[in-house]
């Protein structure tokens, strides 16, 4: 008897889109550097884009800032690394909200807007501090843990708060570093991770199956190959040597033929 499994339909279609929102936790750390983006200032990236026509249409900024916070945060410094996320992470593409620019961009985004981006960051990191937390993904963004209802007189001393904000601002331009030192090893690595001709479905089957013939094939051989050389190393049948002249067969027959018995001398009689 077969078993039952619980349905399993990797090819149905949805008949309405899922809300990708709904696939994450509410207190996931998408979700908070999302809204900590949202409520900071980014005029300084826009006016970089203010003189732009239709022909240059960029990526929202926001969308760009946080995804590169989260990427940063999570221990991603490859933009290579992020451009694929934004297809295959949830929490990429909940932040991305299916936008996908190309590693490229990314990159020449963080180079572009490195001095905004950074001290953006460090705002971020700056009010996940403020807010009680202990560390934003990786980082850590202060060492005493401060409870989210902390009353004022539990705040931070100003020597503290100096001391934790230079921290802060080491930490966010050593990962930024890793990330423009990361791009700069895979500059030269191809685009993609798989040949162009099995990225469609229909030629990915059609070269799966190609494959496993020609596995199929070459363990043939090798069946073949081990067979024959069973045989060959097999022990050989014990041959009898034939006399000069004599065929064979007749060889046998005198070696397997029995002595004729010798008669004895009859004792001589006394005369």
């Amino acid at each position: 008897m077969s078993a039952s499994y619980i349905p399993y339909h990797p090819e149905q279609q949805q008949l309405l889109p899922n809300a990708l929102q709904e696939w994450l936790s509410q207190g996931h750390l998408a979700y908070f550097i999302s809204d900590t983006v949202d409520s900071l200032n980014l005029s300084a990236f826009h006016t970089r884009y203010a003189a732009g026509g239709p022909r240059n249409q960029p990526f929202h900024p926001a969308m760009m800032v946080k995804v590169l916070v989260y990427a940063y945060a999570t221990g991603v410094f490859s933009s290579r690394k992020i451009a694929k996320k934004l297809y295959e992470d949830v929490a990429f593409r909940v932040l991305g909200a299916d936008n996908f620019p190309a590693h490229r961009t990314i990159r020449d985004f963080r180079a572009l807007h490195l001095s905004e981006f950074t001290e953006l960051f460090v705002q971020v990191v700056r009010l996940a501090r403020e807010m009680g937390l202990v560390k934003l993904g990786t980082i850590a963004v202060d060492g005493t843990k401060i409870k989210a209802n902390a009353s004022r007189h539990k705040a931070m001393s100003y020597g503290r708060m100096q001391a934790a904000e230079i921290e802060i601002k080491a930490q966010i331009a050593a990962l930024v570093q890793k990330a423009a030192n990361t791009d700069e090893a895979e500059k030269n690595e191809p685009d993609l991770d798989i040949p162009a001709e099995i990225e469609r479905r229909q030629a990915r089957l059609a070269a799966i199956e190609a494959a496993k013939a020609r596995l199929e094939e070459r363990q043939r051989q090798s069946d073949a190959q081990r067979g024959r050389s069973q045989t060959m190393n097999a022990s050989p049948r014990i041959k009898m040597a034939s006399p000069k002249g004599v065929s064979p067969t007749s060889a046998t027959s005198v070696f397997l033929r029995p002595k004729p018995k010798t008669a004895l001398p009859t004792p001589s009689r006394a005369s």
